[in-house]
């Protein structure tokens, strides 16, 4: 089964275990609204790459730790999109959960979508109990405090902002997640394997900041400009446009390098490479050189 077909799969899984007779109709909805359809779905392809490389030994426990990321990243763009934050009415070419639901259901739905990552992680730890524990803990300190993407959004709120430590918690902390969970799922030690999430989270911030400042909302299905609107520390402010694509090839380039002897590496590598092609911004033709 491809992996978009494994991942989807276990998504919905997870989703049908929050319906019922006895749930609240429309925030029932609004869970599947803010899953369905996926995005590029990078997160959870990163992990059972991973996971498939270090052998996949367990792959019922790396379906549901993809499932896992996935809710967590959803939930967490729900949040994102709130008045409070980023006040973005369009997600994915449609509107954001608070415009669709509410904002009390959007508050909720982001929340139901966190409990439910952790629900899923401990359904699942019966296939391996202690590499369950592993993964619950991975992506709780992916998640929460001091590194997690909630302190991503608690740099936001600093006078002063660390831009390295910004982007390794708002975006890179679940890419880190991502490598670290397709380990232990298949039974390798995660340290190994946290510089790839990094580079690769890192890349993919300095790539959203570039199409954050250079195409427009058609293009990329949400708001744009919002990095200048809110203040926020971003790639582009720092080193400039063209910086900014030098310096997300080098990040790319190294996060190849970076990749861990395992079984799979070859085929592992040509995944980093086919993301990297992916997350490249299609440049407006003022900025081609």
């Amino acid at each position: 089964m491809p992996l978009s077909q494994r991942i989807d799969a276990a998504v919905l899984r997870a989703l049908d275990t929050t319906q019922g007779r006895e749930a609240p109709a429309q925030l029932s909805e609004a869970l599947g609204y803010a899953c369905l359809p996926g995005g590029a779905r990078i997160r959870p392809t990163i992990l059972m790459s991973v996971a498939m490389a270090c052998g996949d030994d367990r792959p019922a426990l790396s379906d549901a730790a993809a499932a896992a990321l996935e809710v967590i990243h959803c939930a967490s763009l729900v949040h994102d999109d709130l008045p409070c934050f980023d006040d973005a009415e369009l997600r994915r070419g449609k509107p954001s959960v608070h415009k669709a639901y509410s904002q009390p259901l959007a508050v909720l739905t982001g929340d139901s979508l966190i409990i439910l990552a952790f629900d899923i992680l401990a359904r699942a730890a019966d296939e391996d109990p202690a590499r369950g524990l592993r993964l619950i803990r991975a992506l709780a300190t992916r998640t929460g405090m001091p590194g997690g993407i909630c302190a991503g959004q608690g740099w936001e709120s600093e006078r002063e902002v660390d831009l390295a430590a910004y982007h390794r918690s708002k975006t890179a902390a679940l890419f880190i997640a991502a490598t670290e969970m397709g380990a232990i799922s298949a039974g390798h030690d995660a340290e190994p394997w946290v510089d790839l999430g990094a580079l690769i989270g890192e890349a993919f911030q300095v790539a959203d900041d570039l199409r954050d400042a250079v195409l427009d909302e058609k293009t990329l299905g949400k708001p744009v400009g919002q990095d200048d609107l809110h203040g926020r520390p971003n790639a582009v402010a720092e080193y400039g446009v063209e910086g900014a694509v030098a310096r997300l090839k080098d990040i790319l380039a190294g996060a190849i390098a970076s990749i861990p002897s395992c079984p799979g590496e070859a085929a592992l590598a040509e995944m980093v490479r086919l993301q990297a092609q992916a997350i490249m911004p299609k440049m407006p033709a003022r900025y081609r050189v």
